[in-house]
This record gives structure tokens, sequence and C-alpha cells, in this order.
């Protein structure tokens, strides 16, 4: 029962997040007339499914781990033969149907839908969330500064109201900790209000392994402070539609611009590649949050949504950002890359993908004490 009480849950969250990423290609493929023969959720051998009047198969399959959208006269979701060749095979008709005979942005867009759906979907939840249960607007002030600790160093005092991380506001108590520990640089830059003055400090913080809320281990960046709400009240406020997308989008921004900052740094060296995780890690934390509620299993949906959406931007073949990147090579050479050069490119990305899926599980694994 342990064991479902995770499995349920993620297979809950990965097919509603799939099912949008691919309802988003399908969407802009329908509008622009390109056929669409499957709409799978999984892989594998089909489980159940209907056919609608366009003639799409709509289906789920064995394998839970993903989905595609198989466009007519296509071998897989977005494959291209010669197109001199594939339009011999079919009829007028047909062949305007078909995605390689749509002009260029049209077939960009059809590609990027599903990554935009993903991020849609993100600020929905988010939105959702702020508006019917609230978003906390609670001053973050220091109730503590420990002693010989990085930000008793650095000149951090209690009563210090924080005002912004590394140039970002800080509107609530709870967003101090993510801020500190989305930080990729060496220093923290902290500005505070003191005494109605806005000062700023630059902090040293220290990586410690320790335990999250969910009891997982994690390496966290401390400096020294403990935080309390400003006259112990807390202020979470329900949001109205106009406030609540703003500050879904404020927030959908952060965790993209946090996690290529992440990327970025793991590519340098400095990033901590034991965070990285794959769908054994998700299940576990999906399980584990979903016992909280369900503001807070639509929060992690959320998240994995925008990093699905992230993920499949990135220019690596056999993702949706490596078609796009063949689409600007189209746009800038005159002509379509050759069906040789795109498989030469696809093996690359396979392999790339491979290493990834191998690095995460093995990671998933170190975490679960197999290794």
């Amino acid at each position: 029962m342990e064991v479902l009480n995770f499995i349920v849950p993620f297979i809950i969250l990965l097919t509603v997040v799939v099912f949008v990423h691919e309802y988003g290609h399908y969407y802009f493929a329908r509008k622009y007339g390109v056929g669409v023969t499957d709409f799978s959720i999984g892989f594998g051998k089909e489980i159940f499914g209907i056919n609608d009047k366009n003639g799409t198969r709509w289906k789920f399959c064995l394998i839970p781990l993903g989905g595609y959208v198989k466009f007519f006269g296509d071998r897989n979701v977005f494959s291209q033969a010669e197109q001199e060749e594939l339009l011999k095979k079919y009829n007028k008709n047909d062949r305007n149907k078909l995605f390689v005979t749509k002009p260029l942005y049209q077939r960009s867009l059809i590609v990027f839908g599903g990554p935009l759906a993903n991020y849609i979907l993100a600020i929905v939840i988010f939105a959702f969330i702020y508006m019917f249960s609230g978003k906390d607007f609670t001053p973050a002030k220091i109730s503590e500064v420990q002693e010989n600790s990085p930000a008793s160093s650095s000149g951090l005092q209690v009563n210090d109201v924080i005002i912004s991380i590394n140039n970002s506001t800080i509107r609530s108590v709870l967003e101090v900790s993510t801020h500190i520990n989305a930080s990729t640089k060496d220093s923290i830059e902290i500005e505070v209000l003191r005494n109605q003055k806005e000062l700023s400090f630059e902090i040293m913080p220290t990586e410690v392994l320790s335990e999250d809320n969910l009891g997982n281990k994690v390496k966290r960046k401390i400096i020294g402070i403990k935080i309390s709400p400003l006259n112990n009240e807390f202020n979470k406020q329900k949001l109205g539609p106009t406030k609540a997308i703003y500050y879904a989008v404020g927030e959908t921004w952060f965790v993209t611009k946090t996690t290529l900052k992440f990327v970025g740094s793991m590519f340098q060296g400095k990033g901590d590649s034991s965070q990285l995780g794959g769908p054994i890690r998700i299940a576990k934390i999906t399980g584990q949050v979903a016992q909280f509620g369900i503001i807070a299993f639509l929060s992690i949906m959320a998240y994995i949504s925008i990093s699905l959406g992230l993920i499949n931007l990135f220019p690596i073949p056999l993702l949706d950002g490596g078609h796009l990147m063949f689409y600007a090579f189209e746009k800038v050479l005159g002509k379509p890359l050759t069906q040789k050069t795109q498989e030469g490119f696809f093996r690359i990305g396979l392999f790339l993908l491979l290493s990834l899926m191998f690095f995460t599980t093995f990671n998933d694994l170190k975490d679960l004490g197999l290794f």
C-alpha cells in the first residue's frame, strides 16, 4: 500500500502534465490542418483507446512515462522524409494534411505548442492557488543571528527585515530560504530594511547536508539566521484574477530562471549534480507532497510542468528544442537539412538523453540507499 501512495499520485501528475504538453502540439496541428493519427499517453502496448470523428486515435499505453502525437504520413512525432519523395506517395488533398508541407512558422508553432502548454498550465495552477488558497505576504524579519555565522560576520542584525536577495524582491517570509538555496553564486547579496534605512550585505553561505520538510537528504546553503513573521503575524491574502496571474507569471519565471542558472552552473562544474533526479525521485517526492493535500499536490504539478516545458526547449535532437533548432537552420539555409544530417543529429541526441537517463537513475537509486 505504501508503494501505491507514491505511484498513484505520480501517475496522475504525469498523465495531466503529459496530456497538456501533447495537447499543445495537437491544438496547433489541428489549427493549421495537419492530420493527427494518434494521441497517446504512454508508450508501448495500447491498454485502451477511442477514435474521434477526425480519425485520431486517443489512447493510453502500458508505459506511462511520457506520450506523443503522431502526424499523418509521419513515422513518428516530427520525422521528416525528403519532401519530394514523400509528396509522391499522396494525392493533393492528403498532401495538405502533411506536417512537412506547412510553412516554417506553422511547423515551429506546432513544435513550440507543447512547451507553451506546459507553461500555461503552471501559470493557471499558481493563479488558482493564489485566488482560492491565498499568497503569503508576511515580511521576513530576522529574529536571531547565530554567533560566528556568515550573517553575523557580515553585519546582519536581529529585527532587520529582508527585502531582497540577489536583486529579487522578497515579499514573504517563505521566500527567504528558497532564494538563498536557489543562488548559484559563491556569495549572496541581501538587502534589508533597518530603522527605515535600506542596507546591503554580501554574505558567503556555508553548505550543510540536512533534510528537507519531506525527510529527503539535501544540501542546503545557510547563513546563520532565523526568520520569523513581522509582529508574529502571518499575512496570507486571496488575490483577484489579475494579481493572481501577475504573481503566477512571476513565480513561473523565477523557477525557469533558477533552473537555467543551475544548468549553467553544472556546465561550469559548480552545480551539485546529486540533486538531479529522474522518475523514481519525482515519484517519491510527488507521493510525499500529495500527503499534504491538494494545494501542495497542485504546486508540485506546476513545478514539474515548468520543468517538462523548459527541458523540451533545450536544443537537443529528439526534443522539441532540437526541432526548433533544425527550423532555425532551415530559415538560414533556405531549405531543410537533409534526412541523413537530421538522423546524425538524432543519434547524438539519443546518446545525450540516454546518458542523462542513466545518470539520473543512478542518483535515484543512490537516494534510495541502493548504492
